[in-house]
């Protein structure tokens, strides 16, 4: 059984980090993109970064600013986000899939939806 437990959210100001955790089980990271989608209020479910056998993805509204790293023993990924904005105010979903093209939005028929798991989500507030 695959289990995706997510941590980490919270209430930050603009300019100020937060680090969001992952935990994953009944899967393999060298077989499986593992990393985060978010939801803001009103919008679609979007693809932020993930880590497939040590390469790492990041979308071009984060790139620069976030940072995902994996620990094969410990089974977990970690995404340092710095620098935050107050349109990174979201929900942020631990998501794992063998197929990346999820992460890229919902051209060519990927859509977010359909990634295989998914844990619960995690509240990132960013004031101004």
């Amino acid at each position: 059984e695959v289990q995706l437990q997510a941590c980490g959210g919270g209430l930050v100001q603009a300019g100020g980090s937060l680090r969001l955790s992952c935990a994953a089980s009944g899967i393999t990271f060298d077989d499986h993109a593992v990393g985060w989608f978010r939801r803001a209020p009103g919008k679609e479910r979007e693809g932020v970064s993930y880590i497939k056998n040590g390469a790492p993805y990041y979308s071009v509204r984060v790139k620069g600013r976030f940072n995902i790293t994996h620990d094969k023993v410990k089974k977990t990924v970690e995404l340092q986000m710095n620098n935050l904005k107050p349109e990174d105010t979201a929900v942020y979903y631990c998501a794992a899939d063998r197929n990346i093209l999820y992460w890229y939005g919902a051209t060519g028929g990927y859509r977010p939806e359909d990634v295989a798991f998914w844990g619960e989500g995690t509240l990132v507030t960013v004031s101004s």
